[in-house]
């Protein structure tokens, strides 16, 4: 996998150790919502360098709220009706405020290391 890219094996039995699931029958299922988990993560944070994902402060945050959200997908997976209502995945958007903060810090670092007080070359 790439740099950025979790193991999506490890996150579907983190996943299923949070659902205190056994067997295999919805291991199909969870891959799936593992991977909608991972690219709403990135599309809520925004665009950024690669190597934001891979950074200290922020791979283990993303992690949890890739599992955290799975998780969530995969126990209010029926059809929605219109008495039915469903909690708000607070983790998942408490982790995610903070990683855009983190996301901002580290965008004005890279700012900071790309200016130079020499002149722009014609």
């Amino acid at each position: 996998m790439s740099e950025n890219q979790p193991d999506i094996n490890l996150l579907v039995s983190r996943v299923k150790e949070m659902l205190y699931l056994d067997g295999n029958e919805d291991d199909q299922l969870i891959d799936t919502y593992v991977k909608a988990a991972h690219a709403f993560i990135r599309n809520a944070i925004g665009e950024v360098n690669s190597a934001f994902y891979t950074d200290q402060r922020v791979s283990s945050l993303v992690e949890v709220a890739e599992i955290s959200l799975a998780g969530t997908y995969y126990q209010n997976r029926l059809a929605l009706s219109d008495t039915q209502t469903y909690p708000i995945d607070l983790t998942v958007n408490s982790i995610i405020g903070q990683l855009r903060g983190l996301r901002n810090s580290y965008d004005e670092e890279s700012d900071k290391n790309e200016t130079s007080d020499q002149p722009a070359e014609s």
